[in-house]
């Protein structure tokens, strides 16, 4: 019947349709992976040739575009990068990480306003990503808005409790102010998620410095809540978490006399730990003070220690100890690697309000 003639033709036009758009789609995948290959290798002028290339057959692959504007930036050609990327942002599927690239491009042009309200943009599509609440706390942090850059970076913590570089960013800014704690507990568990870097190694100074600022001022620790002071509830008052560890911490002053270093701060923090989860443990879960008091009953905390604090205290006697003391070592970094530390969605006490820079 003619119907089914015609129903028989059009299946095969459609097939080898199909099959060439297919085809089509694979050439453009080998090209793009060729490109990202020169860009890995800094060949920029070949990536975007390549991907030139690409573009010409795939004219609304985002994703194509996406990393031409980013080939351009690296090669420094700012302004054919904004060409590139600056309507991208208007599409609907573009995502976390085209913003990202767009930031980069407008700051590479010294275009400030322009990058702010970019990430504002970013922010209303993606309000729960830690990356661009990272990079519009860098850009205000060049822009010299210090208490605006740290704001964004602890709303980053917030939000995306498991993205490392709010963290990085904002104990490292907290150092400046009269919140150490924050510094810290901020530290540590950057520490913990970005573990062998060279930004591990400058937040290690961060955090000893910061338990020596801790009991450096003793202004810090006036007027804490007993053992059951602090509000009911973290909801109605942010403030009662801080006001319960300094409460703990103040009882542990004698232990550090001596000066704070690693045994010193073992002991330090093995007296807190007992004493948090005696007293408000159930009040205040927190995910780090969890992971602290698991390596301590799995008798790995010493070496945790550490492995936090000796290479910043005492690179020398660091190694040394991991020389003596290699099983001990070697039985923490492989349960270190099988227990990763997990953040948790709800355990933010944070009020979110600067302190006064000194």
């Amino acid at each position: 019947m003619e119907w089914q003639k015609a129903a028989k033709k059009w299946t095969l036009v459609l097939t080898g349709v199909l099959s060439f758009q297919w085809a089509l789609a694979q050439d453009n995948a080998e090209l793009q992976q060729t490109a990202r290959n020169f860009l890995r290798s800094g060949d920029y002028t070949n990536a975007i040739l390549v991907l030139n290339q690409a573009i010409t057959s795939a004219p609304d692959d985002l994703q194509l575009k996406k990393d031409l504007a980013f080939a351009y930036y690296l090669k420094g050609d700012y302004n054919r990068a904004y060409t590139v990327v600056s309507p991208l942002t208007d599409k609907k599927d573009a995502d976390i990480h085209l913003f990202q690239i767009a930031g980069n491009i407008y700051q590479g042009r010294q275009d400030w306003k322009g990058a702010e309200k970019l990430y504002q943009r970013g922010l209303r599509k993606f309000p729960n990503s830690g990356e661009l609440h990272c990079d519009y706390g860098d850009l205000l942090q060049n822009m010299k808005n210090f208490d605006g850059a740290l704001r964004y970076w602890v709303k980053g913590i917030e939000v995306d409790p498991n993205f490392p570089g709010n963290y990085y960013h904002a104990s490292r800014s907290y150092l400046w102010t009269k919140e150490p704690i924050w510094a810290i507990l901020y530290g540590e568990t950057f520490i913990n998620l970005e573990s062998y870097t060279t930004r591990t190694a400058e937040i290690r100074d961060v955090v000893l410095e910061c338990y020596k600022k801790l009991f450096d001022d003793p202004a810090i620790f006036n007027s804490v809540p007993g053992e059951t002071g602090g509000s009911k509830s973290k909801k109605t008052d942010a403030n009662a978490f801080m006001d319960a560890y300094k409460a703990v911490m103040a009882k542990q002053v004698s232990v550090i006399a001596t000066g704070i270093e690693p045994q010193s701060l073992i002991m330090l923090r093995t007296r807190f730990l007992l004493d948090w989860y005696k007293f408000y443990g159930v009040k205040y879960p927190y995910a780090l003070f969890d992971f602290q008091r698991k390596l301590l009953r799995e008798g790995m905390f010493e070496s945790y220690n550490l492995w936090l604090f000796g290479p910043a205290a005492n690179q020398a006697e660091y190694k040394s100890w991991t020389a003596l003391h290699k099983t001990e070592y070697d039985n923490f970094t492989t349960w270190q690697r099988n227990h990763p530390l997990k953040l948790r969605d709800d355990e933010f006490y944070n009020t979110g309000k600067v302190a006064t820079i000194r």
